[in-house]
């Protein structure tokens, strides 16, 4: 089993309450961590441009990305949002083993 992290940045707190919480009751992902009011910085529209927004630290399996891709795109309210996935190469066996078994 590949383990992921699968990073989404919202527009603000509540929407990544509402994807995160579809996540988990969908069995996408194990824990949703959200950290708000981050500040990002990122060249858009021909300009460099600046938000505050929520950070989704999403903990899954690689076979689920394509279903989360799906369903954060279809809750999100950005035009391109950010969604990336990285692999997670060693970690603690009873949580990897946790996010199985939250997963099924």
């Amino acid at each position: 089993i590949m383990y992921i992290v699968v990073l989404v940045t919202t527009k603000n707190k509540k929407e990544a309450q509402k994807i995160s919480a579809s996540l988990i009751k969908a069995k996408l992902a194990a824990c949703v961590n959200i950290v708000d009011k981050i500040e990002s910085t990122f060249f858009w529209a021909g300009k460099i441009d600046q938000a505050k927004e929520s950070l989704l630290l999403i903990k899954s399996e690689k076979d689920k990305l394509t279903q989360i891709i799906k369903l954060v795109r279809s809750l999100h309210s950005y035009e391109l949002p950010e969604i990336i996935a990285i692999p997670i190469i060693a970690g603690n066996k009873p949580y990897l083993r946790w996010i199985d078994a939250a997963l099924r």
